[in-house]
């Protein structure tokens, strides 16, 4: 159907406009292979939603396999040909803490990329799928001494340092064991990036990395990146790789990428000559946007990979030395369009909201919100709730020919903040018993997913040639009490 002007509702956000066609799926927020069927139904690789609801119940994430390896391999491809004529390609990292689990990190190693970890249970899931070590990397900005035994156990290719004090505990404990540990340290390069505060991790005033700054220690003259490099160039337990650094998530322009490389290059041509060691290796982290509403413009591979290689090039041949081997760690813009959130709606109510403030001539004037309550919430989507995050959605099971109304789509849980899509035009006929689908839910959505008001998490299931699988099972309530050691002990 074809809307107007006429059904746009002074709530609504200035970005968000009034579909031309309600029942269109607007790309690209969508993994390649989901379409409309002739009855107006959603479908992945030719599998309708209501049959998946069906099978394996709601909410449901719904993964596209063949999405997945189709993105990992374009980031791979796409950074090795921007970077083959200055190191011989590039080792892409997929980033697990945006979704994880033995199937994902079976695909990673197929498509030929690494995978990075930030926890003993990260460790343990590449373990399980048998991740080679050597191509594991562990972040984090507290590791445990356990966590950090594992990794020495299980010879990680590098252990990413986030501070002088880790560095001293990884120095010890390697040594402790007789072994040297592959160490490289994540810096902070001042470089702010477009993004949510909370999520943006360049800037000076939070808890990751090693400042840039030479004011950020109480050596004279030192930084506290510079300190981090003389002390790891002392202890004859680490072999300090490189450089590591990441700005921020969700960053649509790659200029913030290439200031970043630029003065990573810089610092480690300073830090060579210096103490007379060889860095072979930088990490310029991800954080690469993928779109979650029809305004949001990401930029291709190829596009980030040439502007990035660009600057190493041009700084690395201005400063004489001889370029490291980069390495990169998308994780949203691998996973997130590959999967969408399918809800089924309950209760719906519409209730009557005064004129924004500043409304000119709108003084008194009061405009409808609809509430389309769904079946999960915050417990499969803590991001709005989080970062304020914007998602869309889109009515699943049918077409409709109805108006579009301006809807909020929320949760079930005993939050007002419980919001899954603040604003979305959805029509006007939504009912109880619809299916809504709402995509780019691949990354930090299970991955932050709870049972808050004893919710059990849903299930992640992944299509690939016309066949659905599960590969994590949705939670029971026997699950969850089979955890209370009150009910264990009756």
């Amino acid at each position: 159907m074809n809307t107007d002007a006429a059904h746009a509702s002074p709530l609504a956000p200035e970005w968000l406009a009034v579909p031309g066609d309600l029942n269109a799926l607007q790309a690209p927020m969508w993994a390649a292979g989901v379409e409309k069927n002739d009855a107006g139904e959603v479908t992945i690789d030719g599998i309708p939603v209501s049959v998946l609801k069906e099978q394996f119940g709601t909410p449901l994430f719904v993964m596209s396999e063949s999405d997945f390896r189709s993105r990992a391999r374009a980031f791979k491809d796409a950074f090795d040909a921007a970077f083959e004529d200055i190191c011989g390609g590039v080792d892409v990292y997929y980033a697990g803490k945006s979704f994880l689990c033995t199937a994902v990190a079976s695909w990673v190693a197929d498509e030929g990329l690494r995978l990075d970890t930030c926890s003993g249970g990260e460790l343990a899931v590449a373990a399980r799928a048998g991740i080679e070590g050597a191509h594991l990397g562990l972040h984090g900005n507290n590791k445990s001494d356990a966590e950090i035994n594992r990794a020495l156990d299980m010879a990680v290719g590098r252990i990413v340092v986030d501070s002088l004090d880790e560095l001293e505990r990884v120095a010890k404990i390697a040594s402790s064991r007789g072994e040297t540990a592959k160490v490289m340290l994540r810096l902070t390069p001042g470089v702010h990036a477009h993004t949510h505060e909370f999520i943006a991790t360049a800037h000076e005033d939070q808890k990751f990395g090693l400042s840039m700054a030479e004011d950020s220690t109480e050596e004279a003259g030192l930084s506290a990146a510079e300190e981090a490099v003389a002390a790891a160039t002392s202890y004859p337990s680490i072999e300090l790789l490189g450089l590591h650094c990441h700005i921020g998530s969700q960053i649509f322009e790659p200029d913030g990428f290439a200031v970043a490389a630029e003065k990573l290059v810089g610092f480690l041509a300073a830090m060579q000559a210096k103490y007379s060691i060889h860095l072979p290796e930088l990490d310029l982290g991800g954080g690469y946007g993928i779109a979650y509403t029809p305004v949001d413009t990401p930029r291709p591979p190829a596009e980030i990979a040439q502007a990035m290689a660009a600057v190493v090039r041009s700084t690395c041949s201005e400063l004489g030395i001889t370029p490291p081997r980069i390495s990169i760690e998308p994780g949203r813009a691998i996973v997130g369009s590959t999967t969408f959130t399918l809800y089924e709606v309950g209760t719906l109510k519409t209730v009557r909201v005064d004129a924004p403030e500043g409304a000119i001539g709108q003084e008194n004037v009061t405009y409808p919100r609809r509430y389309v309550s769904v079946d999960g919430g915050m417990s499969d989507n803590a991001r709005p709730v989080l970062y304020d995050a914007d998602y869309s959605a889109i009515l699943a099971s049918r077409d409709s020919e109805a108006a579009p109304q301006l809807s909020r789509v929320v949760g079930k849980h005993c939050e007002s903040g419980d919001i899954v899509v603040r604003d979305v035009y959805l029509p006007a006929d939504v009912a109880a018993g619809d299916l809504l689908a709402v995509p780019g839910t691949g990354a930090y959505c299970w991955a932050l997913s709870s049972n808050y008001n004893y919710l059990a998490r849903p299930g992640v299931v992944a299509v690939r040639d016309g066949a659905a699988r599960l590969i994590v099972r949705g939670e029971t309530e026997e699950d969850l009490l089979n955890r209370d050691m009150g009910v264990a002990n009756v």
